[in-house]
């Protein structure tokens, strides 16, 4: 099973009286239906189409969107379009995450707030690393 045939199971686990802004992805979520699942969760997707893309035909609104989005990133470029959409970020996040994986990419707790305490405690590694290798500046006088 693919990332993006459970896309719908993810966004289900965030209860439907909580309000999505954004889901960003990465291209192999570029599909009708992980676009119609987000605008169902009357979400903005924030999806790059794929290399290769090519105008949808039907004319749903999340259909008419993505051809929107298509034209734009084929007249601006692909590196304008996710500085300009915030789509950059998702790659900062995911290099985080690659960050917390290289501390163990498993959890060795068993019941779930043992995990949370796990994780938390991965987090607090990290961030010391990020301040020990943060310079440290100060105005000559």
């Amino acid at each position: 099973m693919s990332d993006s045939q459970v896309l719908g199971d993810l966004l289900d686990q965030i209860p439907q009286d909580e309000q999505i802004d954004s889901v960003y992805t990465d291209g192999a979520y570029d599909t009708k239906q992980c676009r119609q699942v987000i605008a169902d969760r009357q979400a903005h997707a924030v999806i790059p189409p794929r290399k290769n893309a090519k105008p949808w035909k039907d004319t749903k609104t999340s259909s008419l969107e993505r051809n929107e989005l298509l034209r734009t990133v084929k007249r601006l470029g692909r590196t304008i379009w996710k500085n300009w959409s915030g789509y950059h970020r998702r790659s900062l996040i995911e290099t985080k995450m690659h960050c917390i994986k290289l501390l163990g990419d498993k959890l060795r707790a068993r019941n779930f707030q043992s995990q949370v305490n796990e994780i938390h405690a991965r987090v607090t590694v990290l961030n010391k690393f990020t301040d020990l290798g943060r310079p440290h500046t100060q105005v000559a006088t």
